[in-house]
């Protein structure tokens, strides 16, 4: 095999290329560490361009070289905010409604992906093997085809691929199915997501090609994290507040993907049912901002807002507040997964998701000898691997806060039985085999580029 060309909307900041923190070079820190690597894409910034494509810029961290380029402000405005993230965002997260199209940013959406194209190709060589990443590449492989290109190309979705009858409400969906012909190997989380595709390929009298791999973190990185950062000053002042009270612990990124607003309220349930926990325990949420000038997030932020502010306003006591949220920034990766190995629960409820690594982060993070409880939604990506957490429908708050209550007072024998199982998935499915196996499948597949 030749070198790994990876490509992705966002290549990781110059300061995560030695310490990769997203989970995208999380994942791939593996694979690109062996032989020769370049990895193109958006360096994140806006300029104005005059006339012609922008220049890649190179940066070479040991065996990887970083290509970026620039966007203009049209550019980002109608592929990255308006196309990528406003309609097949929503969409893929089953959320048809939310969608907002427009033809002038599906042709944007296009260009920006051909102009990465040609910007790219000077770069490759004959021998290259080429991994695109997610929703807002899914034309890429084509225009490099049209290009020329006759190399290996595979393409990995991080997020859910919705049935046909969902996907055929977005103008020019079979557009974008042809385009993703010129994939030699199409790879989703799920069986559910593969079959979903698959579906929608064939409708159109396409061949099917995806197939399921799903992706982990790398545990053993992450179960030394947690224990490091255990012995830490935040970990230290994170126990002092709570005085006591047990941690239930919620990470996510402030998305309406997230199921944020049903999670409060089945919180907000277990306090009404199950008075016995009240000034006992303590829900903290990390949400930070993502996409704040977007409408939809505003509103969920105030959704956020006005919940918290009723249920604090109608349990709190003057020593004990029942949620915390902290909403304005990430916590370093160190810190979270010292909180994640102190807390009791976890309660993680997407109301859809591709994978959903901070569940993984979790069972990876517990004390073997006194393991917390996972609570996880039925329509998380990791839910099928995961069925000895507890699983919940998000949409039901009693159920969230049945399954809160069954793991607050659940036994140390019980917790340990399910932890266990779930180590063992962990383990089992990581970032190293995730980008291994993909890899592998893509080197055997027929190549789409050659006749």
């Amino acid at each position: 095999m030749g070198r790994l060309i990876i490509v992705s909307n966002r290549v990781p900041s110059p300061r995560e290329r030695s310490q990769p923190a997203g989970g995208l070079a999380v994942g791939l820190k593996d694979a690109l560490r062996e032989g020769e690597s370049l990895w193109f894409g958006w360096s994140g910034k806006q300029v104005q361009l005059h006339g012609g494509d922008p220049v890649p810029r190179l940066d070479r961290v040991d065996n990887v070289t970083y290509a970026t380029i620039d966007l203009t402000p049209l550019q980002y405005e109608g592929f990255y905010q308006n196309f990528s993230n406003g309609i097949l965002w929503p969409l893929f997260h089953y959320r048809v409604g939310l969608m907002n199209y427009s033809r002038t940013d599906w042709k944007t959406y296009l260009a920006v992906n051909a102009m990465f194209a040609r910007t790219l190709l000077p770069l490759l060589r004959p021998d290259d093997v080429i991994w695109v990443h997610d929703y807002h590449l899914f034309p890429l492989g084509q225009a490099l085809r049209d290009l020329g290109v006759k190399c290996r190309i595979g393409f990995f979705l991080h997020i859910p691929f919705p049935p046909w009858s969902l996907v055929r409400s977005l103008p020019g969906a079979d557009l974008l199915l042809e385009d993703m012909q010129s994939y030699d190997l199409i790879g989703v989380q799920t069986p559910e997501d593969a079959e979903n595709l698959n579906h929608s390929l064939q409708a159109n009298g396409l061949d099917a090609r995806g197939q399921a791999f799903p992706i982990g973190i790398d545990p053993d990185e992450f179960r030394a994290q947690a224990e490091k950062s255990m012995e830490g000053p935040e970990v230290e002042r994170l126990e002092g507040s709570l005085r006591g009270a047990r941690l239930v612990l919620g990470v996510d990124r402030l998305d309406y993907s997230k199921g944020l607003p049903e999670r409060f309220r089945g919180y907000e349930a277990l306090l009404a049912r199950y008075p016995e926990h009240r000034g006992k325990v303590t829900f903290l949420q990390v949400a930070p901002i993502s996409r704040g000038s977007v409408e939809e997030y505003r509103q969920l932020r105030r959704q956020l807002d006005e919940l918290t502010g009723r249920i604090n306003g109608a349990y709190s006591e003057f020593d004990w507040t029942p949620i915390r949220y902290i909403i304005t920034r990430p916590l370093p990766r160190e810190v979270l997964a010292g909180f994640y190995r102190r807390a009791e629960a976890a309660l993680i409820t997407p109301l859809r998701d591709g994978m959903n690594l901070v569940a993984k982060e979790y069972v990876a993070a517990q004390n073997p000898a006194n393991p917390g409880v996972l609570i996880l939604s039925h329509f998380a990506g990791a839910a099928p691997e995961m069925d000895e957490g507890i699983l919940v429908n998000p949409y039901d708050p009693d159920e969230i806060a049945d399954a809160l209550h069954a793991a607050l007072t659940m036994g140390l024998a019980e917790r340990r039985t399910r932890w266990q199982a779930l180590e063992q998935e962990v383990s089992s499915t990581t970032a190293i085999s995730w980008a291994a196996d993909f890899l592998r499948a893509l080197e055997a597949a027929p190549v789409a580029g050659r006749s």
